[in-house]
């Protein structure tokens, strides 16, 4: 398990959301008493971390060209043991970038060149999130990275509503094996949970793509992160559980 921080947030502002809307929208009453907006990086359903009057984190932005100053980076979930889940979805590529740096995953090494969007596929469309070589006679690896949040219990699932991007994107990495190593790397985004399965009740059809991805050689990590105000830890591996 690694205790160092990963990434430490900026200053961030508290607050009580009292609603989210149209998606990219919340309205955060900060403690100050002010009423603002923020701009939501989900655009997903948020399944079980939008429940209004919950305590959130917003960072401000100083930039005079953005709309909306702040940015939603943080909820608070389940009143009997508090927990912090990240809301920003563009943070999670960032982190796992440092964490391979790091070599954090110890499952994926060895690696020398770390390679972000790169294209590939068969139209030639998609953009992999993460493309690692390392010496000759190595097997190439592509390396998808989906944020995870929604929970039943300790357990977290992915996806938390129907995504055709998702299946599209297992089906490609299907398609690379086994000439290269292709792993699907779940960014859990809280602390709170300890096993990972696949959100079948959200996505039926993504469950069925990712255990015949998986008996055909898909990798897959369901990492854990420690998040809060601070910063974001990594913690290690969820068991996977194919129910």
């Amino acid at each position: 398990m690694n205790m160092d921080w990963l990434y430490r947030y900026p200053q961030l502002y508290s607050g009580i959301l009292l609603k989210r809307y149209k998606r990219f929208f919340a309205d955060i009453e900060l403690v100050s008493g002010e009423t603002v907006t923020a701009h939501c990086p989900n655009t997903g359903p948020m399944t079980g971390v939008s429940t209004i009057g919950s305590l959130v984190q917003l960072s401000r932005s100083d930039n005079p060209q953005r709309k909306l100053a702040y940015t939603w980076e943080l909820i608070q979930v389940n009143d009997q043991k508090p927990t912090w889940v990240g809301v920003n979805t563009s943070l999670p590529n960032r982190i796992v970038k440092l964490a391979l740096q790091q070599r954090l995953f110890p499952e994926l090494n060895p690696y020398s060149q770390i390679k972000s969007e790169v294209v590939y596929g068969q139209d030639q469309k998609s953009r992999v999130d993460f493309y690692l070589t390392g010496d000759a006679g190595q097997k190439p690896i592509y390396l998808e990275v989906k944020n995870t949040t929604w929970t039943e219990g300790n357990l977290a699932l992915f996806p938390d509503t129907e995504t055709t991007r998702g299946q599209k994107h297992l089906l490609e990495l299907r398609a690379v094996l086994p000439q290269n190593r292709a792993v699907m790397l779940y960014f859990i985004n809280r602390d709170d949970c300890f096993e990972f399965c696949s959100g079948d009740r959200a996505d039926p059809t993504y469950g069925k793509l990712l255990r015949s991805a998986i008996a055909q050689g898909l990798e897959v990590l369901p990492c854990r992160f420690a998040v809060s105000p601070e910063g974001i830890r990594y913690l290690g591996l969820a068991k996977l559980t194919l129910l």
